[in-house]
């Protein structure tokens, strides 16, 4: 206790007291109540007004989340899972990696499940819009409020994300209050954060690196190197581990699958936000969080004074981040907020009239000679103008292009039909040969009455057997002749599924004589394999 009291003692320059007492939030004013009521309200409206560009669900897992917490809601919170039976998440071996996630999802599924998964995301993004209010306005930076709204604008890929029926928003939840933590020596929280961090998100190893950042940005700005904050990290992840319902196979899931993809040596086809946008292409969803961080960058470069150790930290975030986000597409869901942060960081140390909060004693070192001699006031005015103006600019941009990104969404009833005609005259359990991975959670959304071969991630059957996945890539590339006894003795499945983009498989499922199609409609064929 003495050690973390002694790592977050502030020096106490000429002023230390006042300064003190104004970093601290005082009782609730007019202004914190309609700020209370005002942003919540224009970050749902918001993000509804995009999520409901689209009678479906933003990309495709959010059908396996919102079923998956279905499912936990009348079966019980620990799934066996025997859906997949031949992947790495197999019923002997399965790993919820999103099991908070889930159980957060729980109270979306009480009414119409499509609706319900669609409003968890709008609340759930909101959620992590909030919090980065939150952190801005305890660091005491001039119009968080406006600050925080420009998450609204700074990327419509970005916004496209937060649309997702993913646990990405919720992880920018845990980062944001985890990075406050840091700036307010509150450490030993960072335990707790990181356990429930585990539990949510196969992310959780992002938490750890953020507390590592911290510990550079102190180094380099105070000259103090603390370690608390990598080390409680470290153990609550670690505990999250060990203290889990479905230890060991999370220990193993993570060397199976999370720290090859890490490694860059999956060789095979995945999902598509593994892989980097084109440079023209991120220049055009997200040209407000670059302009975000070269702003900031700016900000540093116009500054006498030393960065304080926010400023130091979010701008390692922001880099870090973008290298991740030029390396996968994902990470597109954390560059912005973290660019945008950084630059509200920097331009207030920059600006006259900051407020004392970590890093008070930056203060002492500014120029006695100003090129502007502004008044507080005029300087707030000056920035609240300039936030405005870009708000008003980006959200004429922004916003439109996320809501015609979302209502490009593929049908939310898209093999509804063919997923219920299946589950209405196939034996319980009997399992389904799929000719695309992906299409696995619809087919799952509508039908958990059969079991399938592959999805979610095909290096799940790659890891599982690569034998296995090699013939079952060969098979539906169409290059194997007469499939159908290979699907029956090798694969053990009783029916095939295909979507009928795979014109060459359907060829030669066409040719078979032991396959015979028992239902097609406008998008998909589904054969049974004669005995």
């Amino acid at each position: 206790m003495a050690s973390e009291k002694l790592n977050t003692t502030l020096p106490r320059s000429p002023g230390w007291a006042e300064d003190s007492a104004r970093s601290r939030p005082s009782g609730i004013s007019y202004v914190d109540l309609l700020t209370a009521l005002f942003l919540p309200a224009l970050f749902i409206v918001c993000l509804a007004s995009v999520q409901f560009s689209t009678p479906a669900l933003v990309g495709t897992d959010g059908y396996y989340h919102v079923k998956i917490a279905r499912i936990m809601a009348t079966e019980g919170l620990v799934l066996d899972f025997p859906w997949l039976p031949l992947t790495i998440l197999n019923e002997r071996a399965f790993y919820d990696h999103h099991f908070l996630f889930h159980v957060a999802l729980i109270p979306f599924t009480g009414f119409d499940l499509l609706a319900g998964a669609k409003w968890a995301s709008v609340i759930f993004a909101s959620s992590a819009f909030l919090g980065f209010w939150w952190v801005l306005r305890q660091r005491r930076i001039r119009h968080p409020t406006l600050w925080s709204m420009g998450l609204l604008v700074v990327s419509d890929a970005f916004l496209f994300r937060m649309s997702m029926v993913r646990a990405q928003s919720l992880s920018l939840l845990v980062l944001v209050v985890g990075l406050h933590w840091m700036f307010s020596g509150r450490y030993r929280r960072l335990m707790l954060l990181g356990f429930l961090y585990v539990w949510l998100y196969d992310g959780f190893p992002l938490l750890l690196i953020l507390a590592s950042l911290f510990l550079v940005g102190k180094w380099l700005t105070e000259g103090e190197l603390v370690f608390q904050p990598v080390l409680y990290s470290a153990l609550g992840i670690g505990l999250g581990l060990l203290i889990n319902p479905y230890f060991p196979d999370d220990i193993l899931f993570i060397f199976r699958h999370i720290l090859p993809k890490l490694a860059g040596v999956t060789s095979i086809r995945v999902g598509n936000e593994w892989y980097p946008y084109q440079t023209k292409t991120l220049l055009d969803n997200s040209q407000l969080a670059l302009v975000a961080f070269i702003g900031g960058a700016l900000a540093l470069g116009l500054n006498r004074r030393r960065m304080s150790v926010a400023t130091a930290t979010s701008f390692l975030a922001s880099v870090m981040f973008g290298w991740m986000l030029f390396q996968s597409r994902r990470f597109i869901e954390y560059f912005p907020p973290f660019s945008l942060m950084f630059a509200a960081f920097s331009w207030s140390d920059l600006l006259p009239g900051k407020p004392a909060a970590i890093g008070a004693s930056l203060s002492q070192s500014s120029s006695p000679s100003r090129p502007l001699a502004l008044s507080n006031r005029q300087v707030g005015w000056l920035e609240g103008v300039a936030l405005g103006i870009i708000l008003v600019v980006g959200a004429w941009r922004t916003v439109p292009a996320a809501m015609e990104r979302v209502s490009n969404s593929q049908p939310y009833d898209r093999y509804a039909a063919s997923a219920t005609w299946l589950a209405q005259n196939s034996p319980e359990g009997s399992r389904v040969f799929q000719t695309d991975w992906d299409d696995f959670t619809r087919l799952f959304y509508h039908n958990t009455h059969n079991t399938y071969l592959v999805g979610l991630d095909p290096t799940y059957l790659l890891l599982y057997d690569s034998v296995l996945y090699d013939l079952w890539a060969r098979i539906t590339d169409g290059t194997v002749e007469n499939p159908s006894k290979v699907i029956a003795e090798v694969f053990e499945a009783e029916y095939v599924f295909s979507d009928l983009g795979h014109t060459d498989f359907v060829r030669q499922a066409e040719g078979d004589p032991c396959l015979r199609e028992i239902y097609r409609d406008h998008d998909s064929v589904i054969y049974q394999v004669a005995p």
